[in-house]
């Protein structure tokens, strides 16, 4: 036993130390800092202090408003135009896959950083912060975003709600999501659209099977003609976004001697920036027109590329890549919803997002944040 008068408390009482960033390492390193802070969806109060602490501490050239956990600094130079640049702080759980460590790529060598959120997305985090606290005097007056609740439903967003509760912050006439895209610009997004498809019947006995109708059956012929859909790929704005609809979900069945009398299965249809969320609710009505019910349970419509507009034009420049279609849904929606151009552009390949094997070559977190810094700081 210790003599100590005053013992060093148990772990489990002793108060969290708050998270201290150190921008001035870069942005691979600020990768690994911010990785091994964990922030699950709902769980992202310390991430969100840690970043806002070294935005007071390291930026005085931004003003910074903070809406829950979500944080908006911006400059305000009197710049003719203004772009704004998004990243969101949460990721999916955790998995065994934390901390990070530094590793090798199998195939080519090249060092990794291994980790959950490595790819999605927080070395497209990192590289905003260093750039917003590193770019005193850019080119154009920016907005920098970082918010909470993106890896869940979307009526819990942090960017949707400070959208709503400070509009005036987010006037834009160009954006930026760092979604991970392997460091090549991806223009717009698919929509997204989830229904409940329902069929009734009549429950009966099992063994006098013949005195009911069976709804699992009667969905089963609506899921051969799921089964047998060939969804589109549709050109817009001259990238080419490829389209889905699938099962995702299935209820039914009442007892083991039971004919059932409800079946349920819910589907997500992936959809091109070229419908409108209500073209897409009335496709999947009309697909399942044979249906009793067909209910719209989440809708986020797509956003076209943008990639007409003069800076996604020069930034396309700066990148030096041919831009390809996002086929998943990201916030470029909100941002094209409000008249706002955007593009997703990060490190990281979103084919890894959500894997319990997330890494993100340093080498495009170096390039994605020289891209960045080199058109900010040029004449647009």
């Amino acid at each position: 036993m210790s003599s100590d008068s005053n013992p060093t408390p148990p772990p489990a009482s002793r108060p969290a130390r708050a998270a201290v960033l150190d921008p001035s390492r870069g942005p691979v390193e600020l990768t690994r800092q911010l990785c091994d802070i964990p922030s699950v969806s709902g769980d992202e109060r310390a991430i969100a202090d840690a970043v806002e602490a070294a935005l007071i501490v390291h930026a005085p050239h931004l003003s910074v408003v903070r809406d829950g956990d979500t944080l908006v600094a911006r400059t305000d130079l009197g710049r003719a135009r203004r772009v704004a640049i998004a990243g969101h702080l949460d990721t999916v759980p955790i998995n065994d896959n934390l901390p990070v460590r530094d590793l090798r790529d199998e195939t080519t060598g090249e060092p990794v950083i291994w980790g959950r959120g490595t790819v999605d997305m927080k070395a497209g985090v990192a590289v905003q912060l260093a750039l917003a606290i590193e770019l005193a005097e850019p080119s154009v007056d920016l907005t920098w975003i970082w918010y909470d609740h993106e890896e869940v439903s979307s009526e819990l967003s942090g960017l949707g709600r400070a959208m709503r509760h400070h509009p005036h912050l987010f006037a834009a006439d160009f954006a930026i999501l760092g979604e991970p895209s392997n460091g090549t610009i991806e223009g717009g997004c698919n929509g997204t659209l989830r229904a409940r498809v329902s069929v009734s019947g009549k429950r009966a006995h099992s063994a006098r099977s013949w005195m009911g109708v069976n709804a699992i059956h009667r969905a089963g012929a609506l899921l051969e003609r799921l089964s047998a859909y060939e969804p589109e790929r549709i050109t817009v704005d001259g990238l080419e976004y490829r389209e889905g609809l699938n099962a995702v979900r299935i209820e039914g069945g009442v007892a083991g001697n039971v004919i059932p009398d409800r079946c349920s299965f819910e589907v997500n249809y992936r959809f091109a920036p070229s419908r409108s969320g209500e073209e897409a609710a009335a496709f999947v009505r009309g697909f399942f027109d044979d249906a009793d019910e067909v209910e719209i349970v989440d809708l986020a419509p797509g956003a076209r590329p943008g990639l007409d507009a003069p800076l996604a034009k020069r930034f396309i420049d700066a990148v030096g890549e041919e831009p390809r279609a996002k086929f998943g849904w990201t916030d470029v929606s909100r941002f094209s919803a409000l008249g706002i151009p955007a593009v997703n552009f990060g490190p990281g390949d979103p084919l890894l997002a959500h894997a319990d094997d997330e890494r993100v070559p340093v080498a495009q977190i170096e390039s994605c944040a020289a891209a960045l810094r080199d058109w900010l700081t040029h004449e647009l």
